[in-house]
């Protein structure tokens, strides 16, 4: 049996009377695009806060490559290969997308921002960045300021960062937002591209992308998870057209 790259086991998460997470496990396997999809206040954002080391679970554990991580830090599960892209932004938007991927290389080989002037001064560094942001089809936009481009571009730059700091397992928060439908097309072939360096835990309201993507699904309806399976069972589900497809119709 292949060993999962990220494995979640029974997390509950309560916010008061709320309980937003509900005995959720799920797991992504090596080589695999694993897709978690549910309608708006299912619990998608509250598990990918506890998965990425923001949301504290009560109950639960959470591993990465084998190790119990569900009590590091953020920066600690990055640095150990959880790489992400959110939809709120982290980017530093007065400086270009080069800038903002040379930053991820920098943190992934374990510097600070002490070196910045060095590292704006590494022709290496600048080139290994410039390529990740061709990659996500960025060509020709590499030394803009991020305040200058578009959303969609920004979500572009936001994946080609995660990507930089190559990590073991990569959670992808709606990188279509925002994009179009080319840019959409173009990210979804970029992505099965690298399906089988980065397995990805994907959450995605363009059903056509988690069609096209997804090895597997799991669907999330009020904090639980109520079915998880290939995309034919999941298009094939009664339960799921109710709970959530169906909102699509």
């Amino acid at each position: 049996m292949t060993k999962p790259v990220l494995e979640v086991k029974g997390l509950h998460k309560n916010f008061g009377a709320l309980q937003a997470t509900k005995n959720v496990s799920l797991d992504l396997k090596p080589n695999e695009i694993h897709a978690l999809i549910g309608p708006n206040g299912a619990g998608k954002s509250t598990l990918i806060g506890q998965i990425a080391g923001w949301i504290t679970p009560d109950a639960g554990s959470i591993y990465l490559d084998g190790e119990d991580v569900t009590t590091e830090t953020v920066a600690s599960r990055s640095r150990k290969g959880l790489g992400r892209s959110f939809q709120v932004s982290s980017l530093a938007m007065e400086v270009s997308a080069r800038r903002n991927v040379m930053l991820s290389v920098q943190a992934s080989q374990g510097s600070s921002f002490r070196f910045w002037k060095q590292t704006k001064s590494d022709q290496e560094l600048r080139e290994t960045a410039g390529n990740w942001l061709k990659k996500v089809g960025l060509g020709g936009r590499e030394d803009i300021a991020v305040s200058e481009l578009s959303h969609g571009e920004r979500r572009q730059v936001e994946v080609a960062c995660a990507l930089a700091m190559k990590p073991k397992a990569l959670l992808l928060d709606e990188p279509m937002a925002g994009l179009g439908p080319t840019g959409s097309v173009q990210l979804t072939e970029f992505l099965e591209e690298i399906r089988p360096e980065i397995p990805i835990l994907l959450i995605e309201h363009d059903m056509d992308a988690v069609f096209r993507l997804a090895d597997r699904i799991t669907v999330l309806v009020g904090g639980a998870a109520i079915l998880s399976g290939s995309v034919d069972e999941i298009r094939a589900s009664a339960l799921v057209r109710e709970a959530y497809l169906g909102e699509e119709a």
